[in-house]
């Protein structure tokens, strides 16, 4: 059994449910019908009621008829969420007409709904911008304790008979997120990629931190940087097999390791790869998708108290339908 089927049947398995904060895009819709059809999960639309009929009737959705149906405009609605956000935000100054007027924005009504244990997560973002997903996200449903940082993962299902990771499989981060994470950030990184090897991927993670220096070949900040978090991570989870810094040949082919990192305990079989900085990760990942042909599954958002993922706005809607059961394993 493949990773994407195994991810498959155990949210069939787990029947989560799932808020859709863009209840009327399209796209958003299709992903629904399929994850209903075959019995997923529970699948929560927030949006006009009228409208998501309509427009599942013209593209013949069937299943939709099975989702529950949310309006942002139902003043029921507001009187129960409402309270729920002036109670996480009155110490920011908002006031209780600011509260209501932004639980009846969806993406804040969705986090809502998973912050009141109304829905087990939340996928959005076809629509808005990751900035947007994420604002609503950290503001309501917060960072998780011990954590201060949330970066975004890709689970990399490589091609088969490309031998890296585990079984062909790895998780890459953050390369959606953080653009330029401190020591103290990156080693957060670290440890909730390695979560999301172990929840979602379930791999047993072996972390490599990367740079361009194998244990001391290179010099400067950006080394040191990376050498800090290593450490900074070992003190956060001293469970956790994780080494660095390493090159990206030292981490993934025994016999390079072998020769730069004859002593690590990751390199040559790492399957957690840790950037130094989000255009590294955001590149690297998009090279290993384009030119090996590996499947990317993500981003998944790590690091927050419940899971919410963001979607591309130029997602497909088999995408979504890859990130709604995705979301539902975390």
């Amino acid at each position: 059994m493949d990773l994407l089927q195994h991810m498959t049947e155990r949210a069939r398995s787990l029947q989560r449910s799932v808020v859709l904060a863009e209840g009327t895009e399209p796209r958003t819709l299709r992903a629904a019908n399929r994850v209903l059809s075959e019995g997923l999960a529970q699948v929560i639309l927030i949006g006009d009621a009228a409208e998501i009929k309509a427009l599942a009737a013209s593209e013949g959705l069937e299943s939709i008829g099975a989702a529950k149906i949310v309006d942002p405009k139902d003043p029921a609605i507001i009187d129960r969420y409402a309270p729920i956000l002036l109670e996480l935000r009155k110490s920011k100054g908002m006031t209780e007409e600011q509260s209501r007027k932004t639980a009846a924005d969806p993406l804040y009504l969705g986090c809502l709904m998973v912050k009141a244990g109304d829905a087990y997560c939340m996928v959005a973002g076809a629509e808005n911008t990751t900035g947007d997903v994420l604002r609503a996200a950290f503001q309501v449903i917060k960072t998780r304790p011990g954590i201060d940082v949330v970066s975004g993962a890709f689970i990399m299902i490589m091609p088969e008979g490309v031998d890296y990771g585990t079984n062909g499989v790895m998780i890459m981060g953050d390369c959606a997120v953080v653009p330029n994470p401190d020591a103290r950030q990156l080693a957060q990184i670290a440890v909730s990629s390695a979560e999301t090897a172990r929840n979602i991927a379930g791999i047993e993670p072996r972390v490599a931190m990367l740079s361009y220096s194998t244990k001391g070949s290179g010099k400067g900040e950006d080394v040191d940087k990376v050498v800090e978090a290593t450490r900074i991570a070992h003190e956060m989870a001293p469970e956790l097999n994780i080494d660095g810094e390493l090159q990206a040949d030292a981490a993934l082919v025994p016999v390079v390791a072998a020769k730069k990192a004859p002593d690590s305990n990751v390199a040559g079989q790492a399957n957690v790869l840790v950037f130094p900085s989000l255009e590294v990760g955001n590149i690297a990942y998009k090279l290993v998708q384009r030119i090996a042909g590996a499947q990317a599954v993500g981003p998944v958002l790590q690091g927050l108290a419940a899971p919410v993922n963001d979607l591309s706005r130029g997602a497909s809607w088999e995408d979504i339908y890859k990130t709604i059961i995705m979301t539902c394993n975390q």
